[in-house]
């Protein structure tokens, strides 16, 4: 089996991008041959033994691509070791906390159990209103959405680090 292991991730403004290129970064510190792309430049996963999927999250729903990557690739990924993460929501505190226990995407948990994933991690996101559209704005100064980068490094690095170790073990 190939020593190479693919961080794919789906990202409208690069919050999550950033998350991936991190759990990549550790997974390399770790002499673990990484591959960071996003989900819509990778064809085939045969060269990969290992994959660590994430995608930003909007109601609710992982991005397009992503949810369609999971889907074509579903059999492939089932003969895998597989990780997922999903990021969205800003502010402080316990992510799975103030989205109520959402973890992953509903429409999407029956590919994900036929995947049979290590594990599935939900991280805080960031809101960059300079990026935003004028609709994206205004939904965010409606709901009130806390406006900055919330994404919390030292859990991303402690997840990739478990991957990691699960990978060498």
């Amino acid at each position: 089996m190939k020593n190479r292991v693919l961080v794919a991730y789906a990202s409208k403004y690069g919050a999550t991008q950033g998350i991936a290129e991190k759990i990549g970064a550790v997974l390399g510190d770790a002499n673990l041959s990484t591959d960071v792309a996003p989900m819509a430049r990778v064809g085939d996963l045969a060269p990969y033994s290992a994959v660590v999927l994430g995608s930003a999250v909007y109601a609710g729903a992982w991005r397009q691509e992503a949810a369609t990557f999971l889907e074509t690739h579903a059999l492939a990924l089932a003969a895998l070791p597989v990780w997922l993460f999903s990021s969205g929501p800003t502010g402080v505190g316990d992510p799975l906390v103030l989205m109520k226990g959402w973890r992953f995407p509903d429409a999407l948990q029956p590919v994900a159990d036929s995947i049979k994933p290590r594990a599935v991690a939900f991280f805080h996101g960031a809101i960059d209103m300079k990026k935003l559209n004028l609709a994206e704005k205004l939904l965010v100064k409606g709901i009130k959405a806390p406006v900055g980068d919330f994404r919390d490094w030292a859990a991303i690095s402690a997840w990739a680090a478990d991957i990691a170790a699960a990978l060498a073990g």
